[in-house]
C-alpha cells in the first residue's frame, strides 16, 4: 500500500470521524461550510494520486459524493447533529473544484 492510499485512508477516517461525532464532543467550529469544501476538496486530490485512469477517476469523485450524501443522512442518528443540504454543497463544491487537478495528477 502506497503512500496515497495511507494519505487517502487517513484523511477519510479524519473526515467520517468529525462528521459522524455527537455535537457535544467537538470543538466550536469557525466555518462548517468551509471545512466541508476543504475535505472534501482533500479527499478528491488524493484519490487523484490514486487513480490510474479517467474511468477510475470518475469513479472516485462518484463515490465521494455518495459517501457525503450519506454521512449527511447517518448525521440524523447522531446526537445533535442533523441533515443539511447546504454541508451536501459544501462536499459537492469542494470535490468539482478540486477534479480537474485531480484528473491532471493522474498517472504523475
Amino acid at each position: 500500500m502506497g503512500w496515497e492510499w495511507i494519505s487517502f485512508l487517513a484523511a477519510a477516517t479524519t473526515v467520517f470521524a468529525g462528521c459522524l461525532a455527537p455535537a457535544k464532543w467537538l470543538p466550536p467550529l469557525p466555518n462548517d461550510k468551509l471545512l466541508h469544501f476543504l475535505a472534501f476538496g482533500g479527499l478528491t486530490l488524493l484519490a487523484g494520486r490514486i487513480a490510474q485512469n479517467g474511468q477510475q477517476q470518475f469513479a472516485w469523485i462518484v463515490g465521494l459524493f455518495l459517501a457525503g450524501w450519506a454521512i449527511e443522512c447517518l448525521q440524523i442518528l447522531v446526537p445533535g447533529r442533523r441533515f443539511c443540504w447546504h454541508d451536501i454543497a459544501a462536499n459537492t463544491a469542494g470535490i468539482l473544484l478540486a477534479a480537474p487537478a485531480a484528473v491532471i495528477m493522474i498517472g504523475n
